[in-house]
């Protein structure tokens, strides 16, 4: 990774093609600048900040301790190709947080999310000490479903109305894998 990496946003790991990262309060402009260019991408299935202000309020509540928020980063260049965050992090017997995530126009469809997902699992279940993760997905995102069944989630039942996203509640299937069903091929 070149030019887009400070001495605070080093890779946590990487992979042959991506590497991930936390995300910084630097990452703001480049960050609502890509998901203005992904609006089309993202609707209905997520909402994410497109002002720096709103960035700034996005970025604080990644404290690590009940959120984590990483960059999934092109290898050659830094350059953000998505993003995958764990929320609502639960620690003493439950050990479980909620993913969420999305890919930056022009990454989207060259399977540099599956890789990108595969390393924050390893991490997740790894240097987090998680042991379970959840992914809440509307029945109509099929890009989405494909990316978490391509990793052994499984399927664990439908909510609904469960998110409100984009002005209305939406229905979700809920998916989940934990530490023991990660397997080689991921990350």
């Amino acid at each position: 990774m070149s030019d887009h990496r400070s001495a605070d946003a080093r890779p946590l790991t990487e992979g042959t093609r991506v590497a991930i990262r936390a995300v910084t309060p630097e990452d703001g402009p480049e960050f609502t600048r890509l998901v203005r260019d992904s609006a089309d991408l993202h609707h209905p299935w997520l909402s994410m900040p497109t002002t720096e202000e709103g960035f700034a309020r996005y970025a604080a509540r990644l404290d690590g301790e009940q959120r984590a928020g990483f960059l999934v980063c092109l290898r050659d260049s830094g350059r953000p190709a998505g993003f995958v965050n764990i929320n609502n992090i639960v620690r003493g017997a439950f050990q479980c947080g909620a993913l969420g995530y999305g890919a930056f126009v022009p990454s989207a469809g060259r399977g540099l999310m599956s890789e990108g997902l595969g390393l924050v699992l390893r991490h997740a279940f790894g240097p987090l000490g998680l042991h379970r993760l959840e992914a809440n997905i509307q029945p109509g995102n099929t890009a989405s479903l494909a990316l978490v069944k391509r990793h052994g989630f499984r399927l664990e039942g439908f909510s609904p109305e469960f998110l409100f996203i984009g002005g209305a509640w939406r229905d979700h299937e809920r998916w989940a894998i934990t530490a023991d069903m990660l397997t080689d091929h991921q990350g």
